[in-house]
C-alpha cells in the first residue's frame, strides 16, 4: 500500500513530469524528496540518476546507478548489466578508467553466469572499441564496432546502433576512408533517439562525430552539426553534462566563421561552465581555444596564461603555444618547441595540425629546408585523406614556402586554389592570409595594381576581426616615386632599400619579403649598382636625401 500511495503522490508525479520534459534540475530535486521519504522503485531510481548526471552531478550519478545495479541484480539480472554498463561508460568518460575497467568486467561475469544473449553484450563492445582507436588499432575498432552494431540490430536496440555506427566511422576516418567515414557518423546521427533509455546517448554520439569532422577538416558537417548539437543543449536549459563541450565546438565554429568577439565570449563561459563540472577532456579543450582567440587578437599575456591552464590541464598546448613565441618575438624558442612536438609520436591527422605552424615558424627563422620539408609532408597526408580542406591548408603552406625560394609564380599557382577553398567555406580569416601570399606573390611579379587590391581585401578583414598581430605583419604599401627619381629603381628594389635604410639584415629582409637571401642579394647589388653606391650605409644616405624612404 505505501508502494503505491508514493507512485500516486503528487510530488513523484511531478518528478515524472519534470523528466519527461528535460527539465534536469527540477527533476533531481523532485526525486531526490521523494527518495528521502521513502526508497525509490527501478524506473524512478533509473531516472534520478539520469537527472542527476544531466545537471552535473557525477558523484551521485554514480551512487545513485550503484544503488539500482543492487537492486536489480536478483530479479533482473540483464537490466543490472546494463545499469553496469552505463556505470563503466560514465567512469571512463571522467577518466577514471580502473574503476570503468572493473565494471566492464562485473558485467561480462554476470552475463557468462547468465548465459543468454541481450543487448548488453553489444553495449559491452563499445568501450572496447573505444580502447582500439586510442591504441590506433583502426581494423580492430571497425571490427569491433561492427559486432556491436550488429548486435544492436538484433535487438532493435537504436542507441547501440547509433554508437556504433559513429565509431565505424572514426575507424574508418582514421584509416583515410574519408566518404566512407563521414557516411557512416551522417547514419549514427540520423539513427540515434533523443527518447532512447539513456537520455545521454544523443550528446555521446554528438561528440563523436564532430570531433571526427574536425581531425578530418570537414568543416561543413562541423557547422552543421554543431548547429544542431546546439539546438539539442539550448532545448535543455538545465542541461550542464555536455553543454560545456558543445560550447568548445562553437568557439571553432565562430573562429571559423569570423565572429572573434563572440568565440572569445563563448570560450570564456565555456571555462566557467566546465569549472564547475570539470570534463577530463573539454575543460582543457576550453582553455585552449580561449587561448587562440587570445593569440589571434594579439593579447599574448591572457593567452600565455590560458595555454598554461590547458597545459596543466592535461591537454598538449601545440601548435598554439609555438606561435605564441612567435609572436612574442621569440622565434628560436617557438622553432624548438614545434620541432619538439612534431618529433613525439602521434597519428598522422595529429601531425597535420602542427605541419603548418612548422611551416611558418620555420620560414619566420629563415629555415627554408625546414618549411619545404614540413610543406612536402602535409601534402603527402592530403593526398592521402582527401579533404578539400586539408589540402588548401598544404596548398597555402607549398605558396607560402615557393614565395620564400624567390618563385612568385609558382607560388600563386598554389595560392589560387587555397583561396577558393577558403572564401567557399566563408572563412573570412583564413582567406585573408592567403591573399596576403598571393598579394606579395604578385608584388614579386611586377603587378603592383593587384597585390594593392589584394592586400587591401586582407587589411579590411584582420581590421574587422581585430587580429592585431596579422596588421602588424602586413607589409606597407609600395609607394611609386618613379616621377621623382631619375634612379631607375624597380618597386622591389624601393622596397629592398627601405628595409637596408631601416637597418634590416639580408635574413630578416628576406623573411618579410618572402624572398631568398639570394634575391635580396642580388636585388642589392643591383641597388648599388644604380645609385652609384658601394656600401649599405651610402644607399641608405642616398635614400634619405632623395626621400626614397
Amino acid at each position: 500500500m505505501t508502494r503505491v500511495a508514493r507512485e500516486t503522490s503528487p510530488e513523484l508525479v511531478r518528478a515524472r513530469e519534470a523528466y519527461a520534459g528535460r527539465a534536469w534540475e527540477d527533476a533531481y530535486q523532485l526525486f531526490a524528496a521523494v527518495d528521502r521519504a521513502s526508497p525509490l522503485g527501478g524506473e524512478d531510481l533509473a531516472m534520478y540518476s539520469w537527472a542527476a548526471g544531466l545537471s552535473g552531478r557525477d558523484r551521485e550519478l554514480l551512487a545513485t546507478l550503484e544503488r539500482l545495479y543492487q537492486l536489480l541484480l536478483d530479479d533482473d539480472p540483464q537490466m543490472a548489466a546494463r545499469v553496469g554498463f552505463w556505470l563503466g561508460f560514465r567512469l571512463s568518460g571522467m577518466g577514471e578508467f580502473g574503476q570503468a575497467s572493473g565494471w566492464f568486467a562485473r558485467v561480462e561475469r554476470l552475463l557468462e553466469r547468465e548465459g543468454k544473449p541481450c543487448a548488453v553484450r553489444g553495449y559491452l563492445r563499445i568501450p572496447e572499441t573505444m580502447q582500439h582507436l586510442a591504441q590506433n588499432e583502426c581494423d580492430e575498432a571497425f571490427a569491433s564496432a561492427a559486432e556491436a552494431a550488429r548486435i544492436g540490430e538484433e535487438f532493435a536496440e537504436p542507441d547501440l546502433v547509433a554508437l556504433a555506427r559513429s565509431l565505424q566511422g572514426r575507424a574508418r576516418l582514421r584509416q583515410g576512408s574519408i566518404r566512407e567515414g563521414l557516411a557512416l557518423l551522417d547514419e549514427a546521427m540520423v539513427t540515434v533517439r533523443t527518447d532512447g533509455g539513456a537520455p545521454i546517448v544523443p550528446a555521446i554520439v554528438y561528440c563523436i562525430l564532430i570531433e571526427g569532422c574536425r581531425q578530418v577538416y570537414a568543416l561543413d558537417r562541423c557547422r552543421e552539426w554543431t548547429a544542431v548539437l546546439s539546438s539539442w543543449c539550448e532545448s535543455q536549459p538545465q542541461l550542464v553534462a555536455f553543454n560545456g563541450v558543445c560550447m568548445v565546438h562553437r568557439v571553432e565554429v565562430m573562429e571559423m566563421n569570423g565572429q572573434w568577439e563572440a568565440a572569445l565570449e563563448e570560450a570564456r563561459r565555456a571555462c566557467q561552465r566546465l569549472a564547475q563540472t570539470p570534463d577530463p577532456f573539454a575543460t582543457p579543450a576550453a582553455h585552449y581555444q580561449k587561448a587562440e582567440m587570445h593569440r589571434l587578437r594579439g593579447e599574448l599575456e591572457e593567452a600565455e596564461a590560458a595555454y598554461l591552464e590547458a597545459h596543466r590541464l592535461g591537454r598538449e598546448p601545440q601548435p598554439g603555444m609555438s606561435l605564441l613565441r612567435l609572436a612574442q618575438g621569440r622565434g628560436e624558442a617557438a622553432l624548438a618547441s614545434i620541432r619538439r612536438a612534431l618529433a613525439a609520436p602521434g597519428e598522422p591527422l595529429q601531425r597535420a595540425r602542427l605541419l603548418p605552424a612548422m611551416v611558418e615558424i620555420a620560414l619566420a627563422a629563415g629555415d627554408v629546408e625546414g618549411a619545404s620539408a614540413a610543406s612536402a609532408e602535409l601534402e603527402q597526408l592530403s593526398e592521402r585523406f582527401e579533404s578539400e580542406v586539408l589540402s588548401a591548408i598544404a596548398a597555402h603552406a607549398r605558396g607560402t614556402v615557393l614565395l620564400a625560394r624567390g618563385e612568385p609564380q609558382r607560388a600563386l599557382d598554389a595560392l589560387r586554389p587555397a583561396l577558393d577553398v577558403w572564401q567557399r567555406l566563408a572563412a573570412p580569416y583564413l582567406a585573408a592570409r592567403v591573399r596576403v601570399s598571393v598579394g606579395l606573390a604578385c608584388r614579386a611579379l611586377g603587378d603592383e595594381e593587384w597585390a594593392a587590391l589584394e592586400l587591401t581585401a586582407a587589411r579590411k578583414v584582420f581590421e574587422e576581426l581585430g587580429a592585431k598581430p596579422d596588421l602588424a605583419r602586413l607589409p606597407p604599401p609600395a609607394v611609386d616615386h618613379r616621377s621623382q627619381r631619375p634612379d631607375g629603381l624597380t618597386t622591389r628594389e624601393l622596397e629592398v632599400l627601405g628595409l637596408v635604410a631601416a637597418g634590416k639584415t639580408n635574413k630578416v629582409i628576406a623573411r618579410e619579403l618572402f624572398l631568398s637571401e639570394k634575391t635580396v642579394d642580388r636585388h642589392l647589388s643591383n641597388i648599388f649598382l644604380k645609385l652609384g653606391v658601394s656600401s649599405r650605409a651610402a644607399a641608405t644616405a642616398y635614400a634619405f636625401t632623395h626621400k626614397l624612404v
